[in-house]
């Protein structure tokens, strides 16, 4: 499936990205545009003004997504304060690695096009889901 969102990747379509690949569609093919006008009428548009996986009330898309595909996983919300926090920066949620994850993603978006974003950014979002699945499974910090 082709799914679309705004060029300039940053933490929050980098993280939908991710979330896609990962949870909802592993052979995702992604379509970076300018103007919404420009999705292509084959692809699901994200992250996106006026779209269904998009902010929607004090939500980023990421949360949009856990909402719209039902992803309870209690892993997938803690990342999702992650990034709500490092997108929205609105003290909703006690999200200490926001600051640290928003300067790598930017850092990442100056050093090459979307698709080189997306693709270096995927193991980081893989490293975060397992650090806090260990977390939960352990009921501490894992070593």
């Amino acid at each position: 499936m082709r799914w679309a969102t705004r060029a300039g990747v940053h933490i929050d379509r980098a993280a939908c990205a991710w979330l896609i690949r990962r949870f909802v569609d592993p052979d995702a093919e992604f379509v970076f545009v300018s103007d919404p006008a420009e999705v292509p009428t084959d692809a699901t548009p994200f992250d996106m003004r006026g779209v269904e996986l998009g902010h929607h009330g004090q939500d980023c898309s990421f949360e949009t997504f856990l909402l719209r595909y039902e992803l309870a996983d209690p892993v997938l919300a803690r990342i999702g304060q992650i990034v709500h926090e490092a997108d929205l920066d609105d003290a909703r949620y006690d999200a200490p690695e926001a600051p640290g994850l928003d300067v790598i993603l930017r850092g990442l978006s100056m050093t090459g096009d979307d698709e080189r974003t997306l693709t270096v950014s995927g193991p980081l979002f893989d490293g975060l889901y397992e650090y806090f699945r260990r977390s939960y499974l352990l009921g501490r910090e894992p070593a």
